[in-house]
């Protein structure tokens, strides 16, 4: 009798002390009802009326789940989603609501995977796939937006939400290749011309440099040759003047001077023709001629 007793004894004293390791805590119950919960370490309890009905950690969690949507053009998007959550808090009324809202752990999991799927598919469905792969950002901060108060009355938050891949149908990623390639090939081709374009046009300016100085400097040219011809007229007129003065004065016939003139280009003539052929009448009567024509002329440039 002794025997059974002190074994009794031993049970007693053995289920009336339950560890809880740390980062978890005991949920207790009596007969199906919430008691209270235990803390990390060692913990006491009523033999045989209190039980532990669940332990909950207080740790990160995380699950990776790969699903598909279906954009506004009608596009398939495949998603491989990093989920990383928690329990809000070790209070008791958060961990109620993680013990009690759900009948076992795999169908709190698919109830958060599906509410993760079911906003990514919410959000995908309202954009084109052309937009998609520079959402993502976007998607995160909306899928987490909904999700937060969805979780919080689960006694859950969500610590993280990330979007290792995505990626679209084998069909969608060759023509976004395509119309990469083609983007790529159009730029190049208008960079090209832009770079034809500003060639020509420097080539055209310099160009029309070169013609305006050229003409400048013709124009130049063309001045400095005029003012020296007027110069060396005045020059020839000053002294054929002086020269008649000077017979004048010496009672000499001004003809003697043209005829002179007259003689000197003939000189001329033939010394630096140079092989042109240049007619002249050589004639008593041409030469008479031509210098009543010059004395015409002096008389007419005596007169001015």
């Amino acid at each position: 009798m002794t025997l059974y007793l002190l074994i009794a004894l031993a049970l007693v004293a053995t289920s009336s002390f339950v560890t809880v390791q740390q980062g978890t805590v005991a949920v207790v119950t009596i007969f199906g009802k919430y008691q209270r919960m235990m803390r990390p370490g060692l913990n006491f309890r009523i033999p045989f009326i209190e039980q532990i009905f669940k332990r909950i950690s207080t740790q990160n969690k995380s699950v990776e789940i790969e699903f598909q949507a279906i954009t506004q053009d009608q596009a398939n998007v495949h998603f491989k989603t990093l989920i990383i959550f928690a329990v809000m808090d070790d209070s008791e009324e958060t961990v109620k609501r993680a013990s009690f809202k759900f009948i076992n752990d795999a169908n709190f999991m698919q109830s958060l995977i599906r509410t993760v799927e079911g906003s990514v598919r919410g959000y995908v469905a309202t954009q084109k796939q052309a937009d998609i792969l520079g959402l993502r950002r976007d998607i995160v901060h909306d899928v987490k937006e909904q999700l937060d108060h969805v979780l919080e009355d689960w006694g859950y938050h969500l610590i993280d939400l990330q979007l290792n891949d995505i990626s679209f149908d084998e069909e969608i990623t060759r023509s976004m290749a395509k119309v990469v390639a083609s983007n790529n090939l159009k730029a190049a081709a208008e960079n090209e011309g832009q770079a034809l374009l500003i060639t020509k046009t420097k080539a055209a300016e310099a160009e029309g440099n070169a013609i305006r100085i050229s003409a400048e400097a013709e124009k130049v040219a063309a001045q400095l040759r005029g003012q020296g011809v007027a110069l060396f007229r005045q020059e020839v007129a000053r002294g054929m003047a002086d020269a008649a003065k000077e017979m004048e004065d010496a009672k000499l016939d001004s003809s003697i001077l043209l005829f002179t003139m007259w003689t000197e280009a003939i000189k001329n003539f033939a010394t630096e023709s140079k092989g042109n052929v240049i007619f002249l009448d050589g004639s008593t009567e041409g030469m008479d001629k031509t210098m009543k024509q010059m004395m015409a002329m002096q008389a007419a440039t005596m007169k001015k």
